[in-house]
């Protein structure tokens, strides 16, 4: 063999074992200090309220602090350029939500690269969104909502937790499923969103079930359809709103934990089971479950490979809605 390629071999031989044991010393070690998950929407909203929920337990049972930074903006876009440029050392970690398979279709460029930036953990959780609308809007079902919209063309606003967020998409699939003059109006944040919306200054919103239960519950907001395919168990006499007229309407909201790209394989590995003993604890289990939530449960090949056909699926109807968010 050729002294010079024998050399380069051994030396790339070097390094690769070099960096594996790095790898391996790394995760020997892991947790020696606090771990922060950035979550891309402010305080108060689902993505918030799944993080919060899910960190308690990992610190729990890491025995180190789990703090969350909310860093909103853009349609959770913000956060996912933070993070993705975060050391790959499984101290930073992410919660990506569908928002982020459909970005690609509403920007025409993104500081970094969703599928490629990113190592899939964990799947955390889905939820269905709910139509609501505040008591101001003379509605009591979809049809009655929709021919409201109809007689005052270019009155009625629908809110979103930002350009790009699952609720903006579903307006957007919900404008143009009903032929329907409704104006989007991008928030920071689902939180601020329903405030508006209980206020007056909005009229209606596809929000996920998590943000908008108590709010139903509490009577300030008026339910009429869950955007499943299937009926929520938390909203047992809601119709879906493919059942109310619009065929073929289905979304799903979920929320996974994901690394920066390079994370040792062994980390991502623990991780994927600590999550998956936190959402077996009884307590997430009922908090989950009062806000029409279920807990995910995929490995991170599977992950993977659910974020790929998530991504192509939603691009495409971005962009055959004609929806953009720049």
């Amino acid at each position: 063999m050729n002294k010079t390629l024998s050399s380069f071999l051994r030396a790339g031989t070097a390094a690769l074992l070099s960096a594996a044991a790095a790898s391996a010393a790394l995760a020997a070690g892991w947790p020696a200090k606090p771990i922060t998950i950035v979550v891309p929407f402010v305080a108060g909203g689902t993505t918030d309220i799944v993080a919060r929920t899910v960190g308690q337990k990992l610190s729990e049972s890491l025995g180190q602090p789990v703090i969350i930074d909310n860093r909103g903006g853009a349609g959770g876009t913000v956060g996912a350029a933070i993070a993705s440029k975060a050391p790959a050392d499984g101290y930073t970690l992410f919660m990506a939500t569908i928002a982020h398979s459909i970005a690609p279709g509403l920007y025409k460029h993104l500081p970094y690269d969703f599928q490629r930036d990113f190592d899939p953990v964990a799947l955390v959780a889905s939820t269905p969104n709910v139509l609501v609308i505040n008591d101001k809007v003379p509605a009591k079902s979809v049809a009655e909502l929709v021919a409201y919209i109809k007689a005052n063309p270019g009155k009625v606003n629908f809110g979103s937790a930002g350009n790009g967020s699952t609720e903006h998409i579903s307006g957007e699939l919900f404008r143009s499923m009903t032929r329907t003059d409704v104006t989007h109006v991008p928030y920071k944040g689902g939180a601020p969103m329903m405030a508006d919306l209980i206020g007056g200054q909005i009229q209606m919103a596809i929000e996920t079930s998590p943000s908008a239960a108590p709010h139903v519950r509490g009577g300030k907001v008026h339910a009429l359809a869950v955007t499943t395919l299937k009926r929520s168990p938390a909203y047992p006499g809601l119709p879906t709103l493919d059942e109310a007229g619009l065929k073929g309407y289905d979304m799903t909201t979920w929320f996974a934990l994901m690394a920066p790209h390079g994370t040792p394989p062994e980390l991502v590995t623990r991780l994927n089971a600590e999550v998956a003993r936190a959402l077996q604890q009884q307590d997430v289990s009922r908090r989950f479950e009062e806000q029409g939530v279920t807990a995910g449960n995929m490995r991170p090949a599977e992950l993977k490979a659910f974020i790929g056909s998530e991504t192509t699926k939603w691009v495409k109807v971005a962009r055959d809605a004609g929806a953009t968010a720049e």
